[in-house]
């Protein structure tokens, strides 16, 4: 197994190398004349960038200094998605570039025919008028056809790869947009017509999204005077001596019904017990496994499914077992793969995220290989799943083709 494991990385360190070289090839040396400073930066910079990338998930998975992970989590991350969205331009460009050849090429023969129609020949018996030897040294010495192509396509290249990973960090750090959706439930009662549950998953606080963030979200939250907040999962990476103070802006968080907290996978990788315990002292109400009616209906919560590696995973009898199956009940769980597991148990709604709707594209064709659903709403037998692309990001703070979101929850009653 281990040899396996080692064939595996060895395979895919090699295919990493050969795509950056690729890169260096088509965005540095194609696009320089020779040895000097543009290629001596672009080298650097193409070199620089992988070995911050890793360094960044070493240090967040190691646990290393907290100021370490922070150093190295802006530059190594942001160059995750850069380097993504450099390969897609590059394969693009690969396209592309025989065409744009093609056009130069015609242009470099269509000028010398156009300059020849404009010479006006000189009158018969007329002596051309003296012109003065311009020193080799003033002409300006033109790239040729092939560098001057690959300037061209590797501009565009990079400029498409910057823009987009620029406009998709922006999209990040503005903060989640508010979304709202109705979703109506047989079991629920006239009285609850119009319950407004904010939905808010994958916030990921950590050495890159920290206290300001977390801010943003609470103030979008509270300004949907929500009912109720559920918070399912994915809240942090990292421990709560680096992140608490991250978190503490969550003490903010305002509805009528309270705040309720399950965890996701990554607060298992971070100290999940711990942070259960945190969140508690910040006022919310972690449902481990657990469930509380609420006037109108019962609101349960399960644990994620990596806390089984813990002893900890999802237990839905304990949640679900021995309620009155007269009332809806409204479910927390961290993934939308856990639905399955919700029809059995007479599951009115669950509320998941997880996904983050791929967050880069083309991650949501990987992302819908693995989930059951991985944005929106969706209905499994007499169960209605809801899927938040959730409200921050994970390794980059960047989001392309799946804007984050916090989404409000409007139950609708059948009996209104």
């Amino acid at each position: 197994m281990i040899v396996v494991f080692v064939l595996a990385a060895l395979l895919v360190l090699a295919a990493f190398v050969a795509l950056h070289w690729w890169a260096w090839r088509r965005l540095v040396r194609d696009t320089t004349s020779g040895p000097g400073p543009a290629r001596r930066t672009g080298t650097a910079v193409l070199v620089a960038g992988p070995v911050l990338m890793f360094g960044a998930l070493v240090a967040e998975r190691a646990h290393a200094p907290f100021w370490l992970q922070r150093t190295l989590g802006w530059p190594g991350f942001l160059w995750m998605a850069l380097c993504l969205y450099l390969l897609l331009a590059l394969a693009a460009g690969e396209a592309v570039r025989p065409l744009v050849r093609r056009l130069v090429a015609r242009r470099a023969r269509v000028e010398p025919r156009e300059a020849a129609r404009e010479t006006v020949p000189p009158a018969p018996g007329a002596v051309p008028p003296a012109r003065e030897p311009e020193a080799e040294s003033e002409k300006p010495a033109a790239p040729s056809r092939r560098l001057f192509v690959s300037r061209v396509v590797g501009g565009a290249v990079a400029t498409a790869a910057v823009g987009t990973v620029g406009l998709g960090t922006y999209g990040v750090l503005k903060g989640p947009r508010v979304k709202r959706i109705t979703v109506p439930l047989a079991k629920l009662p006239r009285a609850a017509h119009g319950f407004r549950i904010a939905v808010v998953s994958d916030i990921h606080l950590g050495p890159v999204l920290g206290r300001g963030f977390a801010q943003r979200v609470v103030d979008t939250v509270n300004a949907t005077q929500p009912d109720l907040i559920a918070v399912v999962g994915d809240l942090v990476d990292g421990s709560v001596e680096d992140l608490g103070p991250a978190a503490a802006p969550l003490a903010g968080l305002r509805a009528r019904h309270g705040s309720y907290f399950v965890t996701g996978n990554h607060e298992y990788f971070s100290g999940a017990a711990q942070w259960v315990e945190q969140v508690r002292e910040l006022g919310l109400h972690p449902l481990e496994n657990a469930r509380t009616e609420l006037p109108a209906f019962d609101l349960a919560g399960v644990n994620d499914l990596q806390g089984e590696s813990e002893g900890q995973g999802p237990d839905f009898a304990r949640a679900l077992g021995d309620r009155d199956t007269s009332r809806a009940v409204v479910l927390m769980a961290h993934q939308p793969a856990q639905i399955h597991e919700a029809v059995r148990h007479g599951v009115d709604l669950q509320l998941s995220g997880h996904t983050h709707g791929g967050q880069l594209f083309p991650g949501n064709f990987v992302a819908e290989a693995a989930n059951p659903t991985v944005a929106g709403l969706d209905t499994y037998g007499d169960t209605r799943l809801y899927v938040t692309r959730g409200a921050g990001a994970w390794g980059p703070p960047t989001r392309v083709g799946a804007p984050s979101d916090i989404t409000v929850v409007e139950l609708a009653s059948k009996q209104a």
